[in-house]
């Protein structure tokens, strides 16, 4: 087992991760720009070391300076969270060539499933179902017209190497492919440094469904059942639960064992996501995160698994510490996204919490790294907390959630609270009936 670790990274999951450390009697190290000097992770790490000024260029995202902070302060390990540097597979490799060990899978595998072509092409081979599309990238209009009209409209024009709905645009007819494909390669060049893009079919009404994995890259890999997360705006998660409303247990099995197959083939390392479009009863892979997911708390209320616990065992070489016979869940449990932003024009609200009342009680959790008197700075995601609530089904989650709202009190800022107090008394919220769309349609409402 690892001696210290260097959490990389910043907020509510870097407290997460040193939870799991401190319970596995491994020392921490918090590393932090100078906007987050005050922050909540610093003040419980074992040590901390200022990486930086607050743009995550110059701080978060600057290997030398963490490769630095591991040398200063002997850590052993590096857990990168999500975002940032979590799927940077040079990364990876930089502390490997240090003999400090990346707290995720290999660098390999970090780079065939960030790249959207080769990780389509790499889930084909593996079995697992796809979205009908390009066998690869199109360099062409005309080509990307051959393939539109082959399959149909509507298309999605999608970042090879995207994420987070950057570089995707929706041509619903041929007149519309142009200028989709030239801002979808445009958006991805500027966020991507990577202008490639590919088209796939575009379901109309599909629900967003993943599938938590874990494998120890010793040939054993598990399943841990799937999240919903279709309640998105732009393509950025706001709610998510598990199970799901819309999966019966033959479908949960099949595309589990789908998957958990693959990973096995694969052999594996560490937490992932294998994420599917779900429509009329089929799955059709959309992409593999090679991480851990902010929702992973939803998958650990209905298993009781740890599942940085199980990251950290992992990487330090031991095998899997269950079996899928193992894998047992129960009851329901639902995670709402708590972000410092106006909860209908989502503009950030950055600033100070002057009243900070979280609340508490059976299945109610709340991941945050903030606190009365904190100020949130203005450079990174507004994610300031996770509510995640638990029951022994999805009636009595629902209700429980609606309680653990009314109870959660932030001052000072907006939040995303009354967003959420809004979705809970929508009907087809209350029967699991809404797709990806659904929540853009409903904030268009007057």
């Amino acid at each position: 087992m690892f001696d210290k670790v260097l959490i990389a990274n910043r907020g509510e999951i870097a407290l997460r991760i040193q939870r799991a450390c401190k319970e596995l009697g491994i020392a921490t190290v918090a590393v932090h720009s100078t906007a987050d000097a005050d922050a909540m992770h610093v003040k419980l790490a074992d040590e901390s070391v200022c990486i930086g000024p607050p743009p995550a260029s110059d701080s978060y995202l600057n290997i030398p300076r963490l490769l630095a902070a591991c040398e200063i302060t002997g850590a052993d390990a590096v857990h990168p969270g999500y975002g940032f540097l979590s799927e940077n597979a040079r990364f990876a490799e930089i502390l490997e060539e240090h003999n400090i060990t990346f707290i995720g899978p290999t660098s390999e595998h970090i780079r065939i499933m960030g790249d959207k072509i080769a990780a389509k092409e790499t889930a084909k081979r593996l079995g697992i179902p796809v979205v009908p599309g390009s066998d690869g990238g199109v360099s062409s209009e005309a080509e990307a017209m051959k393939v539109a009209e082959a399959m149909g409209f509507p298309v999605l024009v999608k970042a090879a190497a995207g994420g987070g709905g950057r570089g995707m645009k929706v041509a619903m007819t041929a007149a519309e492919l142009p200028l989709s494909l030239s801002t979808a390669r445009t958006e991805a060049k500027a966020a991507f440094g990577d202008d490639a893009v590919y088209i796939e079919k575009y379901l109309t009404k599909p629900r967003h469904i993943e599938i938590q994995v874990f494998g120890d890259g010793q040939g054993n890999a598990i399943h841990l059942g799937e999240r919903d997360c279709s309640l998105q705006r732009r393509h950025q998660k706001v709610w998510e639960e598990a199970p799901s409303p819309a999966l019966n247990e033959a479908a949960r099995a099949r595309i589990g064992d789908v998957v958990a197959n693959a990973m096995r083939e694969l052999k594996y390392r560490g937490a992932g996501t294998v994420e599917f479009l779900y429509e009329d009863g089929e799955f059709y892979f959309i992409e593999m995160n090679t991480r851990l997911q902010v929702e992973h708390p939803v998958t650990e209320a209905i298993t009781g698994i740890d599942l940085v616990l199980e990251q950290i065992r992992v990487a330090s070489g031991s095998q899997l510490s269950l079996t899928q016979d193992d894998i047992t869940f129960a009851g329901h449990a639902i995670e709402c996204r708590i972000n410092a932003e106006n909860p209908r024009t989502f503009r950030p609200s950055p600033g100070q919490i002057t009243y900070w009342h979280p609340p508490g009680g059976l299945g109610v959790r709340v991941d945050s790294g903030v606190y009365q008197g904190y100020r949130i700075p203005p450079y990174y995601d507004s994610l300031i907390g996770k509510l995640i609530v638990h029951g022994k089904t999805r009636n009595e989650c629902l209700m429980r959630l609606k309680r653990a709202l009314s109870e959660f009190v932030i001052d000072g800022i907006e939040t995303t609270i009354p967003l959420f107090n809004e979705l809970i008394r929508q009907p087809d919220i209350a029967n699991g009936l809404y797709d990806i769309h659904w929540l853009e349609k409903f904030l268009g409402k007057p």
